[in-house]
């Protein structure tokens, strides 16, 4: 059976590839040094540092253990493989090669995780869409992503949480804001920060003609909480309002939604959705400090004289990819030239090939700390 034969050499050749780039003795080796930090009688005195430690080392322990997993995969598939050969036994060789199929999925989702190396990139991320050009088909197509994207974390397995919308006038949103969280949630989501263009018949335009909407996704990491984000009460306004709704008992009768007003900076947020208006302030306080902190990421890195290259100018005009629904079907990525022709599995959650791509493009590598660099 040549075709498995070959399929088993080029999985080898990739997993030893993969070995390489994560370089796995050199990851056992840190691993081992940050066992024998947390084995220290000392270790708890400095909870902040303890915290740091053993946050790398489940990190640096997963990617091991996953390489591990998928070595010992390989070796089945080879079993497989030589058994299937020497029985000429087609199911045998079928099982060997949906082995290979899995092995080589895996193999790419290591590569990918390790092109997410950014300092923000493992942690929960806040969303931000925002209706452009187009009127209410631009504020339909911002609710067309909104769901696009609660949908694409919900097949991840993250949790989301709308922390604000703003309906439109006649359908769709204004704008919305929700948080993300689970593993890399701002990694992934950051690669779809810039401008979104739909090409369609406008189904709220009685000549049926092609209407083209813009609507921007803007994304911020979720500050930790051992980052120490101070806002002067002098620096903040407070204001109260009633919550926008469809009507009916939508409405709220209580003046529960919050608008926080960062002076210094001109930050404005709010946030509607829950009853509660103390529920809805501590919300709006997360997305403040999400933004104050990405702002202070940037300034740093101007100061820095770094090229901004994580983030691509969010202007109308610059989209990052197009959804043309008419007169043909098709989405395509202009950063990478992807095309994808099943235009509604794209708009129910299929993003990761979108991702990955963007990731591949950047050629991110990360780098391992010294075995004795030890925080």
């Amino acid at each position: 059976m040549p075709s498995l034969t070959k399929e088993l050499v080029i999985s080898r050749s990739k997993l030893q590839s993969s070995r390489t780039i994560f370089d796995v003795p050199k990851l056992s080796e840190r691993l081992a040094a940050l066992d024998a930090v947390v084995a220290k009688d000392d270790f708890w005195e400095d909870q902040d540092r303890a915290k740091k430690v053993l946050k790398e080392r489940t990190q640096l322990a997963a990617a091991v253990e996953s390489y591990q997993k998928l070595a010992a995969e390989l070796e089945d598939a080879r079993v497989l493989g030589e058994l299937a050969s020497e029985e000429n036994d087609q199911e045998t060789a079928r099982e060997a090669a949906a082995q290979l199929d899995g092995v080589e999925a895996g193999i790419r989702r290591q590569m990918l995780s390790r092109m997410l190396s950014g300092a923000d990139d493992e942690k929960d991320a806040i969303v931000s869409i925002n209706a452009g050009a187009g009127g209410t088909d631009a504020q339909d197509w911002a609710e067309i992503l909104l769901r696009m994207y609660l949908r694409w974390a919900d097949q991840k397995g993250y949790k989301t949480e709308i922390i604000d919308t703003l309906p439109g006038d006649e359908a769709g949103i204004k704008s919305a804001t929700f948080s993300v969280e689970g593993p890399y949630a701002y990694g992934y989501l950051k690669l779809e920060e810039g401008v979104h263009r739909l090409v369609r018949i406008s189904p709220f335009n009685a000549s049926g003609k092609r209407h083209t909407s813009f609507s921007s996704v803007a994304v911020f990491p979720q500050a930790d909480e051992e980052i120490e984000i101070e806002i002067a009460e002098k620096d903040l306004r407070i204001e109260t309002f009633r919550a926008s709704g469809a009507g009916g008992q939508h409405v709220n009768k209580t003046s529960s939604a919050v608008r926080l007003v960062h002076i210094p900076t001109g930050i404005v947020v709010s946030c509607q959705q829950e009853k509660s208006q103390h529920r809805n302030r501590d919300l709006a306080m997360k997305v403040l400090k999400a933004r104050l902190y990405q702002k202070e990421k940037e300034e740093q890195e101007k100061k820095r004289q770094k090229v901004y290259d994580e983030k691509e100018d969010i202007a109308w005009g610059s989209q990052i990819r197009s959804y043309v629904l008419q007169p043909y079907q098709l989405v395509k990525d202009h950063r990478t030239a992807m095309e994808v022709g099943n235009v509604q599995a794209v708009l129910d959650g299929d993003l990761d090939g979108f991702m990955e791509q963007a990731l591949l493009s950047r050629k991110t590598k990360a780098a391992v700390p010294a075995a004795n660099d030890v925080p």
